[in-house]
């Protein structure tokens, strides 16, 4: 576990201005539920509780963006969580994260709730975080 969570920490880092380390990971990882689905360029954690599934985080390399990689890891983590007895799959998103939004509604996932400041901005600020959920037991792509 500790080399996956290390995996996954280096490509969080490539992809987000504030990663997630290894130590968190590795503490993810240990939960019950918690798995991460995994390509060259990318990964996706999700948490399965009961009927619910949550992603955690999705992180595709930079270089790697625009490619399809995050569409395939959100479709195969849908069915993985679906395989695992969830029905409802949830996210949390950045409000101006415009790329995620749209990737996440050309996957079916439709506003849930909104969670105010609660995202960190670079220049200080806060940003709002969008509650996106889809039903899984509806045809998966």
């Amino acid at each position: 576990m500790r080399e996956t969570a290390a995996r996954l920490a280096a490509l969080h880092a490539e992809a987000f201005a504030a990663p997630w380390d290894a130590a968190a990971f590795e503490a993810l990882l240990g939960q019950a539920g918690v798995f991460a689905l995994e390509e060259a360029d990318g990964f996706i954690l999700l948490r399965t509780v009961v009927d619910e599934a949550e992603i955690l985080t999705l992180a595709v390399r930079p270089a790697a963006r625009r490619q399809g990689l995050g569409a395939r890891l959100v479709g195969a983590g849908s069915r993985a969580a679906a395989a695992r007895g969830a029905t409802r799959l949830f996210l949390e998103v950045a409000e101006g994260n415009a790329p995620a939004l749209a990737l996440y509604a050309a996957a079916g996932f439709a506003g849930a709730g909104r969670r105010p400041g609660y995202y960190s901005r670079p220049d200080g600020g806060r940003e709002d975080a969008l509650i996106l959920a889809r039903n899984l037991t509806a045809t998966l792509p």
